[in-house]
């Protein structure tokens, strides 16, 4: 028996995610409806959200602004509508590198040294570095800089976005990744992608990145990060699901990358991929994460 018999499921948005969104959306409706959810597919153009009369609960699969940053979840709290995932307060803590970034530090949580910065020419930190808008995803306006001749044209398309650039030093080693599903920590996934540069095209083109889950690393590392993990879902009060990415190097040092309070549901997005090692289907997982949808 479902909780909630009409459901809307919130995909598109105004953001640059865009195109990845709506796959999400899609893919989620298709997993809701085999789990018996009569399905609304809402593509959100702008911020004036419209809901169809009798939604019951609404599914977020929104990525980016108007959907990560707290706006959709506020007037869905205000219109007394339950969501899925984290508050409005929590989904803009996680989607400010900013603000998470000084959150980890505050809890002792280990994450890249960083700066932000408005003007390339006030840098203190050396190469290599990640530079980073402070407020996107899906890995828009990202870039590794490991020469000094690519550090002007990186920063300037990183600031383009949001006016104020996350400068990071860069950790060599693998890209790992844990999902969060209930309060729970899911399987660790190892990401290689091409040239070890896990970018958009590297994560929305099919066949291009392989995963590897339960990732092939010790146990007692495996199980550090999952610890880590779920400390730092915690810290940044997240809520039913999310996903904690990482970086270890060489040594299994750990280092916080972000929390992503509303991680892709498409063909090749992570949390899916973990969930379905813990033996968790697609539609179930869909399911699981509808049946927490509250107001808060």
């Amino acid at each position: 028996m479902t909780p909630f018999k009409e459901i809307a499921v919130l995909m598109g948005g105004p953001s640059a995610e865009r195109e990845v969104s709506l796959r999400s959306g899609s893919a989620v409706a298709n997993g809701l409806r085999t789990c018996g959810y009569t399905v609304q597919e809402i593509d959100v153009q702008t911020p004036q959200l419209e809901l169809p009369a009798g939604i019951e609960a609404v599914f977020i699969a929104l990525h980016g602004t108007f959907g990560e940053d707290g706006d959709v979840q506020e007037i869905l709290r205000d219109r007394h509508i339950p969501f899925t995932g984290a508050n409005a307060e929590a989904s803009r803590l996680a989607f400010d590198k900013r603000a998470s970034k000084e959150q980890f530090l505050a809890h002792a949580l280990p994450t890249p040294h960083y700066e932000i910065l408005r003007d390339a020419k006030k840098r203190t930190l050396p190469l290599p570095l990640v530079v980073k808008p402070l407020r996107q995803g899906s890995s828009v306006g990202i870039h590794r800089v490991f020469r000094e001749s690519e550090w002007s044209p990186s920063f300037s398309d990183a600031l383009s976005y949001d006016g104020e650039v996350l400068v990071e030093t860069y950790i060599p080693g693998r890209e790992l990744t844990v999902g969060i599903l209930d309060d729970e920590a899911l399987p660790v996934l190892e990401i290689r992608a091409p040239d070890g540069y896990y970018d958009y095209r590297a994560k929305y083109t099919t066949g291009l990145t392989e995963y590897l889950v339960p990732a092939p690393i010790p146990e007692d590392v495996a199980r550090r990060c999952r610890e880590v993990a779920l400390r730092a879902f915690r810290t940044l009060n997240g809520y039913a699901f999310g996903r904690v990415d990482f970086r270890m190097t060489e040594s299994g040092e750990l280092f916080i990358l972000e929390v992503n309070t509303i991680p892709g549901f498409t063909e090749t997005s992570l949390l899916p991929k973990s969930a379905a090692a813990a033996g968790i289907g697609f539609p179930e997982l869909c399911d699981r994460i509808m049946r927490l949808a509250r107001v808060h």
